[in-house]
C-alpha cells in the first residue's frame, strides 16, 4: 500500500502565544511542522520546495519579502500562504488571514480553510503512473503511437519515439490499471522534451469517463488525516 501523505509546514513566528497554538493545531491536522523564527532566514528553508503550507506571523517588514520571494520563486507549485495579522483584511499574496490575538477557535478555522486549499492543490499536481501503449490520433488525423507514462486530475504524461508537437491535440482511448474498459480523452500538448517525453492538459473528457477517473484516483489518494 502507497504510504501516506503528510503535508509539510514552515511556521515562521517568534512570539509564543501564536506558535504555541498553532503547532498544537497543525498537529492535530497530522501537519509535519519546522518552527522559524527569523522571517530574514525562512527563505532557505524553502528553497527545497517540499513545503506545502507557510504560516507566517506579520511582524516585520521582512514577513512581506518572504510573502515576495515566495511568489517570485521558480517553484512551479507554490506553497498556501496563511498570514498572522493585526488586520482583518485581505493581503496581496496571502491566501487565509488569521487575525491576532490568535485562538484556538479562530486558528482552527483559519487552518481549515487552508487544509482544503492544500487538498485540492495535491490533487490538481499529483499524477500517478500507468504505463499505457495507445495509438493516439492528433489534429491532423494523423496516428500516434504513444505511451501514456502517468495521470492525474488536470492532465497525463505521455512519451513517443518523435516529439509531439506543443499546442497539439490528440485524442485517445485509455485503459485504467485494475478497470476493465477505458476512458476517452482528448489532450493538448503544453510541454515536450528532446527524450519523447510531453505533458498534456485535458482538452474535453466525457462526464462519465471523468466520474470513472476520479473515482479511480480518489482511491489512490493516500493522506495522513487530520486527528480532529
Amino acid at each position: 500500500m502507497k504510504p501516506e501523505v503528510a503535508f509539510d509546514c514552515l511556521l515562521v513566528s517568534h512570539d509564543p502565544a501564536v506558535f504555541g497554538t498553532m503547532d498544537q493545531i497543525l498537529r492535530d491536522f497530522s501537519i509535519r511542522t519546522n518552527i522559524c523564527p527569523n522571517s530574514s532566514i525562512a527563505a532557505n528553508l524553502l528553497k527545497d520546495g517540499d513545503t506545502d503550507l507557510v504560516v507566517i506571523d506579520l511582524e516585520s517588514e521582512h514577513s512581506s519579502h518572504l510573502i515576495r520571494e515566495i511568489w517570485e520563486s521558480p517553484a512551479r507549485q507554490k506553497p498556501t500562504i496563511l498570514a498572522v495579522s493585526t488586520m482583518d483584511c485581505g493581503i496581496p499574496g496571502v491566501h487565509v488571514v488569521l487575525r491576532k490575538p490568535v485562538t484556538s477557535e479562530s486558528g482552527l478555522k483559519s487552518l481549515q480553510a487552508a487544509y482544503s486549499r492544500m487538498l485540492r492543490d495535491y490533487r490538481a499536481h499529483t499524477r500517478f503512473a500507468v504505463m499505457a501503449s495507445v495509438l493516439a490520433t492528433d489534429d491532423h488525423d494523423t496516428v500516434v503511437a504513444v505511451t501514456v507514462t502517468n495521470i492525474g486530475e488536470g492532465g497525463v504524461g505521455l512519451a513517443a519515439k518523435e516529439n509531439l508537437a506543443i499546442g497539439s491535440v490528440l485524442r485517445f482511448g485509455l485503459p485504467l490499471p485494475g478497470l476493465t474498459g477505458e476512458i476517452r480523452i482528448r489532450a493538448r500538448v503544453l510541454w515536450n522534451r528532446e527524450s519523447g517525453a510531453a505533458g498534456c492538459e485535458f482538452v474535453h473528457v466525457s462526464p462519465g469517463d471523468l466520474l470513472v477517473l476520479h473515482a479511480w484516483l480518489e482511491n489512490r489518494y493516500r493522506f495522513k488525516r487530520p486527528l480532529i
